[in-house]
């Protein structure tokens, strides 16, 4: 199946120069008709995970009046879970946590909630940073609003777009299964006793862990990393 003939296709990526601090976002939206249309968009004081909802929301919102089914494209695993598996619970919780703490951006879960029940959407998450086409666009449209500049942004169609975003092949020179454990550690997550805590260093995360049992303990490699060990383990 071309995938590209059939649905629409959209890519999208969020990023903040600090949490909070300045952000972006950006969108490429392919239609079955071969039009592309690129999107983004900037926020001042922001976070990742706002910038990575936002991009989603305006993307679908901007496909709306086509019929076609969409195959979404992100390397936000937060957007992907959240919306396919968090969202319910925290619904019935009145949008609360399992830790009974309000949700973080509930008014654009809220928005998301919305596009997705206009049709049938795919969500497809890709490796960040490997070589996809559609996926390196979108972060450097982001990091460039995030940066205060206005990209140009194209609107056009396929044959005339100087990105190949049909080819979404990972690319295993520029991603290895060894990045995560070289990656530099935004924080580190230690859980004892049903309490959380959240640390600098290794070695502090370490000395919590040490000789206790019914530990679990994780590195973070963002904001959004942490929030979701945070979700997964329901605190």
């Amino acid at each position: 199946m071309n995938e590209f003939a059939e649905k629409i296709v959209i890519f999208t990526d969020g990023s903040s120069l600090g949490n909070p601090g300045s952000g972006g976002w950006g969108a490429v939206v392919v239609f079955p008709d071969g039009g592309v249309t690129e999107l983004g968009g900037a926020d001042k004081n922001t976070t990742n995970n706002k910038m990575e909802l936002l991009a989603t929301i305006e993307a679908l919102n901007f496909s709306k009046e086509e019929k076609a089914s969409v195959l979404l494209r992100t390397d936000s695993s937060y957007v992907i879970n959240g919306i396919t598996k968090w969202v319910r619970g925290w619904q019935a919780n009145g949008w609360m946590t399992q830790a009974r703490k309000p949700v973080l951006n509930k008014e654009l879960w809220e928005k998301l909630i919305i596009e997705t029940k206009k049709r049938k959407i795919e969500w497809k998450h890709v490796e960040g940073h490997a070589g996809i086409a559609g996926n390196e666009r979108t972060d450097a449209i982001a990091n460039s609003f995030a940066s205060g500049d206005t990209p140009k942004l194209f609107n056009g169609h396929k044959k005339d777009y100087k990105i190949d975003v049909t080819n979404v092949t990972y690319n295993a020179a520029q991603k290895s299964n060894k990045d995560r454990a070289k990656a530099k550690a935004y924080s580190y997550l230690s859980l004892v006793d049903g309490k959380i805590a959240i640390h600098k260093t290794w070695v502090e995360c370490k000395a919590r862990v040490d000789g206790k049992r019914n530990v679990k303990f994780r590195k973070a490699l963002s904001a959004e990393n942490e929030y979701e060990i945070k979700e997964e383990w329901g605190v």
